[in-house]
Order: structure tokens, then sequence, then C-alpha cells
């Protein structure tokens, strides 16, 4: 044998994996499909853009520390007992955790893509194989009984890491679902604590709308005993005489704006329309939230439908990756070991043992178009996600801003109302004590009478929307949420 041309057909031979492992090499390449041209990349709001880094006034201390049970500081035990029991029956907070829920199992799915998967086959059956088929007699055109025991196992190399991009993707869905949990029951709340200051502001506007029927009364009284003594005339008893149904339909509306008020707080729990049909809440007498000069954009870092914005962002951004990595390919790796018999006898024996590997690759060779279509999918996906976060900010800090500027408003306008106050009651007892001496007419006592109850219902709007703007700076303040660090899984 001559051994050149032995020596020639082993260099031939051993270059064959050479040249087969180059022809993948060039599969692979030629199978990463082109990604096209990305879509213009939304950017999240910066302080700068904000104006809010670029001031020259220096810059505002922290937010101070909220107590997450914040509405206690109002002082008042039967709303705190509404708010507690809202935060546990509400069918709305409810539906927001069955969403965590549900982004948590994603998770845990997610969680075990990476994993080595295992499975177990026991299979028994009997089959007729065909006499004109593959198999030859004395298979083919007889009855076979068949048995496999079987146990298989598979993983995918994440060599581009499809799986590490998705579980990131997973796990922000998680902890916004998680923030927007918290973000439902800060609003909830607030929205209860507003709803019992509305309604104890009704029923002081109803209060003082009462005295002043009560005290309409007795001036007809004064009136009548006047008109007997000849000093007044029909024209001052028909007026006295009028009075008392206007103030009587006030206080029908007020009666009205009380029952709807308690029937949206008994909703807002989950409870009936009559479940707070005998609530009467009081309007609380001054400040209960804490001191605050100036709000910056550290607040956005307690408010949690803030985080659960910029967390799905993230989540979306990670999606991207995981869309980039189906233009290239997969490799998974597989293996099987077990028993297989033709005829159930035989299962168990050791000879009828089998196994085997093997190796799998995926190449997206003429799918680009698709892949394209799916990548600027979730690129639009996230630009959304983006300018969602972005809405949220500029809702959040115009919140804020509005509750720093009506605390401080309503605080200055209730110093000048108590000084008007005291002129018209002033002038209000001076008008009546003129009109008993009969020095004035009662048209006179009326107009006074009109200023003060004026005066006082605007006194008690006033505490109303001071413990209203309170409530909201709390709210913008967080609530007292803070992100607290979810369980992570283990890839």
């Amino acid at each position: 044998m001559n051994p050149v041309v032995r020596t020639g057909r082993g260099r031939r031979a051993a270059t064959a994996p050479t040249a087969a492992l180059a022809l993948t090499v060039a599969a692979v390449l030629a199978g990463c499909a082109s990604q096209g041209t990305s879509l213009p990349k939304a950017e999240p709001l910066s302080a700068e853009r904000l104006g809010l880094g670029t001031a020259p006034a220096p810059a505002p201390a922290p937010a101070p520390a909220v107590a997450p049970q914040w509405w206690q500081a109002l002082g008042d035990p039967a709303l705190d007992a509404l708010i507690e029991q809202a935060l546990r029956d509400q069918p709305d907070l409810r539906q927001a955790a069955a969403r965590f829920a549900q982004a948590e199992a994603a998770l845990q799915v997610q969680g075990a893509a990476d994993d080595v998967h295992v499975s177990q086959t026991v299979d028994a059956n009997r089959r007729r194989f065909s006499a004109n088929g593959i198999y030859p007699a004395p298979l083919g055109g007889n009855w076979w009984n068949l048995g496999t025991v079987q146990t298989s196992a598979s993983w995918e190399f994440d060599y581009f890491g499809r799986q590490r991009a998705a579980l990131a993707a997973a796990m922000g869905q998680r902890d916004a679902a998680a923030a927007e949990v918290s973000a439902a029951r800060l609003t909830l709340a607030s929205q209860i604590a507003r709803g019992w200051i509305a309604l104890g502001q009704a029923l002081g506007q109803k209060a003082v709308l009462q005295s002043l029927l009560e005290q309409r009364d007795r001036m007809l009284a004064l009136i009548r005993q006047r008109v007997d003594a000849g000093l007044d005339t029909a024209v001052e008893l028909r007026q006295g005489e009028g009075a008392l149904p206007d103030a009587r339909a006030q206080i029908e509306a007020l009666d009205e704006q009380v029952a709807l008020l308690r029937h949206q707080l008994a909703a807002l729990a989950g409870q009936g329309p009559q479940a707070l049909r005998d609530a009467t809440p009081k309007l609380p007498a001054g400040a209960f939230a804490p001191p605050v000069e100036a709000l910056g954009l550290d607040v956005l870092a307690h408010r949690p439908e803030v985080q659960a914005a910029r967390w799905r962002a993230e989540a979306a951004a990670r999606q991207i990756d995981v869309t980039r990595t189906a233009f290239y390919p997969d490799i998974r790796l597989t293996a099987f070991i077990g028993l297989d018999a033709l005829g159930f006898g035989d299962v168990l024996r050791s000879d009828s043992r089998q196994l085997g590997t093997g190796a799998a690759l995926h190449l997206p060779l003429f799918d680009g178009t698709r892949l394209r279509g799916q990548l600027r999918g979730k690129e639009a996906d996230y630009n959304a996600a983006v300018e969602q976060y972005n809405a949220v900010v500029l809702a959040s800090l115009r919140e804020a801003a509005d509750a720093l500027t009506s605390r401080d408003s309503v605080q200055r306008q209730q110093a000048q109302q108590a000084e008007a106050l005291r002129h018209a009651e002033s002038a209000y007892d001076l008008a009546t004590q003129r009109y008993r001496a009969g020095l004035s007419n009662y048209l006179t006592v009326l107009n006074a009478e009109t200023q003060v109850l004026q005066q006082r219902r605007l006194a008690i709007d006033l505490q109303a929307r001071h413990a209203q703007s309170q409530v909201a700076l709390m709210k913008s303040l967080g609530g007292g949420w803070r992100a607290e660090p979810q369980p992570q899984p283990q890839p």
C-alpha cells in the first residue's frame, strides 16, 4: 500500500470535520438576521429638564418621614377603623393584589426557564404494525405490546443572555406590581380621608345653617311683637317670614350632600350604602402633616406609582434585549436513558436499555422580517413605558407643588378670614341692638346677618381646605411607603 496515498487520505479525512465546522460557523453568521434600524429612544425626564437641577437657590431639604398609618394623625378613631376596613375589604385592592400574584407567578415560571428540565415517561400500549409499512414480518401485520420507561433531560445554552434578560424583565414587572398595590392602598386611604373631611365640612355647614334658622325664628317672633305694637309694618313681617324657607332649603341641600358623601365613603370601604348613615366626623382643628418647606425630586423616590412606572420602563428595556436574542442561534442539549422493549415481559431486562445525547441548533435563516417587526414593537413598548413614567413624574411633582401652595395659601386666608368674621359679628350685634331700639329697619339686620353667615361658612370651608391640602401633602410624600426588597429567584 502506498504510504503517500495513505497519508493524503488521512489528511483529507482530517479536514472533513474542519470543513463541517467552517460551514456551521458560516451558517450561524448567515443565520443572524439583520436587526434593521431602531426606533428613536425615548428619554426619561431629568432634573434639568424639569427646572429642578440648575436653580440658583439651595436644594430643598429631604422630605420628612411619614408614618405608614399617616391617617391616624387626624385623631379620629372612626376614620382609622374605616380606612383599615377599606384596606382589607376593598375589591380594587384585591384586584391589585391579584395582579401582583400573577406577576410573581410569571417570575417563578421565568426563573425556571434556565434550569435543566427533566421528565420521566412510562408508556405501555398495544399496537398493530402495518403489513405494508417499514416493519417486515413477523412485526408487520401483527399486534404487539410495546413498553417504554425513560428519563429525559434538556438544557438550553443561554449564550446570548435571553433567559437572563427575560428573568430581569419578569422581576421588574413583579416589583412594579408590588409598588402598584402600595399605590392603590395610598390612593384609597387618601380618598377616604378627603371624603371624611368633606363629610365633616358638610355637617359643619349644616350646623351653621341650623343655628341661623333658630336665630331667624327668634327674630321672626320679635318682628311679630313689633308689628302688634305698631312699630313695624307688614314689609318687615314678610321679610322675616321669607328668610325661614330659604334657610330650610339650604339645609335640605346639605342633607342631600351629606347622604351622598356617606354613600361614597361606604363604597370606598367596600360596604353597603347605609353602612355609614350615622357617621358624624369633625373637622381637624390644626395641622397634622409634617412641616415641609419645599419638595424636590427626592420626593419621587417615596412615591409608589412613580417607582412602579420606572420599573415597568426598565422591564420593557429588558424585553428589547430578549427580542434581540431571537436574531441569534439557539443551542439546546438533550439526553435520555431508559428501557424499551417489544413485549411487556422484556421491558425491565438489562439488554432493553437505551440511551443517547444530542444537540440542536436553531438558526433564523429567512425570518428577519418577522423578527424586525417584533423588535420594533418592543422598542415602541419601551418608548410608551418611558413616556408613561414621564407623565407620572410630572403629575406627581404638580400634585406636590399644589399641596404646598394650597396649604400655605389657605393658612394666610384663614388669618384674614378670622379678622373678617370678627368684624361681621360685631356689625350684626350692633344692627340687632339698633333694630331693637327702633333706630334701624329689619333689612339692615338681614344684611348684617348674611355677612355673618357667609363668614362662618367660609371659615368651615377654609378649615376643610386646610385639612384637604395636608392629606394631599401626605400623599405627595408617599404616605410612608418604602421600596422593600422582594425575594429574588435563584437561576
